[in-house]
């Protein structure tokens, strides 16, 4: 891609995708947790481009019911999603285990050998991500990094996905407004959940 990028920031979360399956795949991945925000991307995508190209990071410690959405996603939308393991088997259970360096790194194996990736990140989710761009430079990684829902809100998502009769992790139905591993999550709006009762807001994937 040139230095010169489209500005994309008046463009709808379709276009912005339609765009970058059509200028990055199959160099292009898509983080996928299994979050409503996923279920967006994921049925999206499957109309864009069957065989795009989604990975989740599997700290072992994921909740029953994101295991659940997990089996169907691949139900529904029938879209590959690569593996990265970053569990850490026979050690225990710590925040540097699932939300520190070992995350990271499983990032940066899935994101190997990609020129751009898809998240879905929004901006009302947290201060951290409040100046999100639908099309950014991953600078860290020397990648492009696509946000098509940076300028949705939650009512925009739930209507989404209840237009579409879509799958959701149930977990957003007691309260759980972020999901991320099971031992480090509480229900909450926003991120708030996360980490309860510490500084830390984001897990290192988008810092």
């Amino acid at each position: 891609m040139s230095t010169t990028t489209p500005d994309l920031e008046a463009a709808g979360a379709q276009e912005v995708l339609a765009y970058a399956v059509q200028r990055f795949h199959p160099r292009l991945k898509t983080a996928c947790s299994f979050q409503k925000e996923e279920t967006v991307l994921a049925h999206m995508l499957s109309q864009i481009a069957p065989d795009a190209r989604l990975f989740t990071i599997d700290t072992g410690v994921l909740f029953p019911e994101t295991l659940a959405t997990w089996k169907r996603f691949e139900e529904r939308f029938a879209l590959p999603i690569e593996v990265v393991d970053a569990s850490s088997p026979g050690a225990p259970w710590t925040q540097s285990n699932c939300c520190g360096q070992a995350k990271v790194d499983g990032l940066e194996r899935a994101l190997a050998q990609t020129d751009a990736w898809v998240t879905g990140i929004r901006r009302e989710q947290s201060p951290t991500r409040a100046q999100a761009r639908k099309l950014e430079r991953d600078e860290k990684r020397g990648i492009w990094k696509f946000n098509p829902l940076a300028d949705w809100s939650d009512r925009d998502v739930w209507r989404y996905i209840f237009e579409h009769d879509l799958p959701y992790n149930p977990l957003h139905d007691q309260g759980y407004e972020s999901i991320g591993c099971a031992p480090c999550t509480l229900p909450g709006s926003g991120r708030e959940g996360r980490w309860a009762g510490e500084e830390k807001t984001e897990c290192g994937l988008h810092v």
